[in-house]
């Protein structure tokens, strides 16, 4: 271990990496465990979008009748809460 301080990463704002100085090593800590946490739930929330637009593709094709060609797709757009099918 180092006498000195870490230095923080380039992309923490200043202003983060200064009001971080003045905490104690309990509250660091709990700081780290908050932003673990939080940058998992975000990363989940960037999975969801994607989620949610695979389940419609297979809900569109379950309701596809079958006079209609598999090679045919159907895009389906939200406006306003209300979903449009092309």
């Amino acid at each position: 271990m180092s006498n000195y301080p870490p230095k923080p990463p380039q992309n923490v704002p200043s202003g983060i990496a200064e009001k971080l100085t003045d905490q104690s090593p309990d509250v660091l800590r709990d700081i780290a465990r908050y932003a673990d946490e939080l940058a998992e739930h975000r990363e989940r929330e960037a999975q969801l979008p994607e989620q949610d637009e695979q389940d419609e593709d297979v809900e569109v094709e379950a309701d596809r009748p079958d006079d209609v060609f598999s090679k045919v797709t159907i895009t389906v757009k939200e406006i306003n809460n209300h979903r449009y099918y092309y």
